[in-house]
């Protein structure tokens, strides 16, 4: 694993014990620097400089999508058993790595020109934490002790998934504070084409976590990653609202895919949708499903839909002046999209 490890640094992955890693996001950066917040801090009121983006599987995956930045076996020429772990580092251990090294990347921005120190205290006691980032976080056993340990720190959570391992999902031992599925094929045919899965049957086992979605007791949210060419039809729409009738999420985020990291070497950039196409694709979702646009973030290209009124508030980035229902002002040219359409990269 060294190789893929060493690979994983140079894209900036801080490595934490075995299997888990860590990296600072886009947005945590942002907020330190300029105050501007992500789409979670507008939708959900995370509080982007106080959250802690993490995996507990770096390189692991049953799927081998198309879209993902996820360092694959054949991005570097090796071959490695990317759908088994071999052992499992201690959740308490994977937590209390992941805040440490949250911490020492923000301390950088002590004394940096134009950096309010109280910003940079505040990033210092992370709140929330994200367990995403790469990799398919259902394959750590110990994922719901994981989940546990944030919790006793007063963390809340969002786990985003694939929903291939249903198995897991339906025996955690405590649920996330919000689940994400993350989903990209309306249907068989196009799940075989962009996730590529490793093992079988695994389209029918998102079926089974879809249809499990209402039970969970936590917001659920359907994440569609739109790819421009291949999931966007009027079709796809009319397959993708069948999908939502079965799962009934709490939210529906419609987000661009990113041409960004070992995606590259699979789509081109055409592939990434502008803002105005996920929005359009959004507004024709809303007249099939009954599901209504709530809010949208252009810098994160992404539109939330809900049934609901108005979101739920989970942090505490909302303000009088900033909140769900603000009206975007900025392009979808300089946010995160920044370095996949210009191709330069944060400091």
């Amino acid at each position: 694993m060294n190789r893929i490890f060493k690979e994983l640094e140079k894209e900036r992955y801080h490595i934490i014990g075995g299997h888990s890693a860590y990296k600072k996001c886009h947005w945590t950066h942002e907020y330190l620097v300029t105050g501007r917040s992500c789409y979670k801090g507008k939708f959900y009121g995370i509080e982007s400089h106080r959250c802690v983006q993490m995996t507990p599987v770096a390189a692991w995956c049953w799927f081998r999508c198309v879209h993902c930045w996820r360092l694959e076996p054949e991005d570097i020429g090796i071959d490695w058993d990317d759908t088994k772990m071999d052992s499992f580092d201690d959740p308490e251990y994977i937590v209390n790595g992941s805040i440490e090294e949250h911490k020492r990347a923000v301390s950088g921005y002590f004394g940096r020109e134009g950096v309010k120190p109280d910003r940079v205290k505040e990033a210092s006691q992370p709140k929330h934490v994200a367990i995403s980032l790469t990799g398919e976080p259902t394959l750590y056993e110990k994922l719901g002790e994981l989940i546990r340990e944030y919790h006793k720190r007063g963390m809340t959570t969002f786990l985003v998934t694939s929903g291939v391992r249903p198995d897991v999902l339906a025996s955690l031992e405590e649920e996330p504070t919000q689940l994400f599925i993350s989903l990209q094929a309306p249907n068989e045919t196009k799940h075989k084409i962009i996730n590529r899965a490793v093992v079988p049957n695994s389209w029918n086992l998102v079926m089974r976590t879809l249809k499990m979605l209402p039970s969970f007791s936590s917001p659920t949210v359907l994440r569609l990653t739109l790819i421009k060419g291949m999931n966007m039809s009027d079709k796809d729409i009319e397959e993708f609202a069948k999908l939502i009738e079965i799962s009934k999420p709490t939210y529906i985020e419609a987000k661009a895919y990113m041409h960004v990291g070992p995606s590259t070497y699979r789509l081109s950039r055409d592939a990434m949708p502008r803002h105005s196409e996920v929005r359009e694709f959004s507004k024709k979702l809303e007249k099939i499903t009954g599901y209504h646009i709530l809010s949208e973030h252009v810098p994160s290209r992404i539109v939330m839909l809900s049934e609901l009124d108005k979101p739920i508030q989970i942090g505490n980035a909302w303000n009088n002046k900033w909140d769900w229902s603000t009206k975007d002002i900025e392009d979808d040219i300089n946010g995160e999209y920044k370095e996949a359409e210009k191709g330069c990269t944060e400091e």
